[in-house]
């Protein structure tokens, strides 16, 4: 009896040894090889461990000095490639160290049960550790091909009066139309220190738009883009249509339209950043929907199509395709009702996307990305304007809308704009206007009212983002 409490006594030390060597492994890998293995194998192993420890620190230390130039590293191409090729490197090896450490465990010693019991902890282990090192690998593949596809080599581009100046344009590519049109315009203009904002939204019927001078559409159009078609949404086409004027240019149609808006506002454009709206439907299913206040009722179809619904309103969680109709929906109301939704997506978009939201759903939102986005700002720069993001998101964006009665759309006033334009800009600085020659005590600048063609009141052309939406 005494002799079998031994053995049983004997065959539980070298089961629990068993068991803590793989625990070693999980936790430290190359322990178990130190204190019972190949120590060459044990002190190589720990010296990795170190080195990713190490490198671990750093990257904590950037995130929290340097984020940009953390995000700069993780958005290089060639630091992705060779990411990818280490996680794979690793989780080869520590699947063997699992494999050694359950060798060193003696399992022919062990137990029937301790034996299968050792070997599914193994198993187990095993597919965790690796697995994660794989699916890792995979994102990198995943975020190396989307930046690759959407981000380029372009040209860099410094900020100017230290502002950066980005072309936002929704493409409205429908299997009904041709060609694709720019049919949401908007200007976002960005402190690059402080990342507070101002949003410009231009109508796409506006006409009689100037150019910069020096520019090809200038010489085209010295007096402003008037024909009896020449309304701001095509100037993207008409230059897509004279490509001959624009020679070694891939796409004219991007350059006019920043000309278009250089000249309207009297900012030069650093970037632009085209959405194809038909693909941003993706885009809002792979992120879960968008919550919006939905202020009143919006039809999907109409114009063109055949009514098959309506976006109740109400807060609620639209998928894409209900968040792409209340974007782009003119059915009762007007193409100045749906600038102002269409921002209000921008802005909802901006607020709900969250890192736990991409780190869940990093593959789908990848993959809709490239169909939904092109753009010119070069992967050399997303450090510094994921960055500028986080900043964006903690301010409130003052937003102006250019639509009547702030403008005449078939006679905008240039001066008026521009003057518009720099008094947003300092408001979104927190500049507070001068008092006129009167005396007259300063006040906080009040969105004004517009009034529609067919009476009913508008959005409100000037204001914080955030009040806009909640009249759209």
């Amino acid at each position: 009896m005494q002799e079998e409490d031994l053995q049983g006594h004997s065959s539980r030390v070298r089961f629990r040894r068993s068991i803590t060597l793989l625990l070693m492994t999980l936790f430290a890998p190359g322990t178990a090889q130190l204190v019972a293995g190949n120590k060459a194998v044990g002190r190589f192993a720990v010296r990795v461990l170190l080195g990713v420890l190490g490198v671990g620190a750093l990257a904590a230390l950037l995130a929290w000095l340097a984020p940009n130039l953390l995000v700069g590293l993780f958005t290089n191409s060639a630091v992705l490639a060779v990411l990818r090729i280490v996680l794979l490197i690793f989780a080869v090896g520590w699947l063997l160290l699992f494999i050694d450490a359950w060798r060193l465990g003696r399992p022919l010693g062990l137990e029937r049960k301790q034996r299968l019991t050792a070997t599914i902890a193994t198993a187990t282990m095993s597919l965790v550790c690796v697995g994660a090192l794989l699916l890792g690998s995979q994102y990198v593949a995943v975020a190396r091909e989307s930046i690759d596809g959407i981000f380029g080599a372009g040209k860099k581009s410094d900020p100017n009066a230290g502002r950066y100046n980005i072309l936002l344009l929704g493409g409205d590519a429908g299997p009904d139309r041709e060609g694709l049109r720019p049919d949401s315009i908007t200007l976002v203009s960005v402190d690059e220190d402080t990342g507070h904002t101002a949003m410009f939204s231009f109508p796409r019927n506006l006409q009689r738009v100037p150019f910069p001078r020096g520019t090809v559409m200038h010489e085209q159009f010295p007096n402003g883009f008037h024909c009896d078609s020449c309304l701001l949404n095509a100037v993207y086409t008409w230059a897509n249509d004279h490509k001959e004027l624009f020679p070694g240019v891939p796409d004219p149609g991007i350059v006019a339209t920043k000309d278009a808006i250089s000249g309207l506002t009297g900012l030069p454009v650093n970037y632009y950043v085209l959405i194809d709206l038909f693909g941003f439907r993706q885009l809002v299913d792979a992120v879960g929907g968008l919550t919006i206040d939905v202020k009143k009722n919006v039809p999907i179809g109409g114009i063109g199509s055949e009514r098959s619904g309506t976006i109740k309103a109400g807060k609620q969680k639209l998928d894409g395709y209900r968040s792409l109709w209340y974007a782009r929906s003119r059915t009762g109301s007007s193409d100045y009702d749906r600038m102002a939704r269409q921002r209000c997506v921008m802005a909802a978009m901006l607020d709900q996307l969250d890192p736990g939201t991409v780190l869940l759903k990093f593959q789908a939102i990848a993959k809709a990305g490239k169909q939904v986005m092109s753009t010119d700002i070069p992967s050399s720069e997303l450090g510094k304007f994921v960055d500028l993001s986080m900043r964006v998101k903690k301010q409130k964006i003052t937003s102006v809308q250019f639509v009547p009665p702030l403008i005449r759309a078939s006679h905008p006033n240039v001066t008026l704009i521009q003057s518009k334009v720099r008094s947003a800009i300092d408001a979104s600085n927190g500049v507070v206007p001068t008092p006129t020659a009167a005396k007259k005590p300063v006040k906080a600048p009040q969105p004004s009212k517009s009034i529609k063609s067919n009476g009913t009141k508008s959005p409100e052309p000037v204001g914080d983002l955030n009040s806009v939406c909640a009249a759209a």
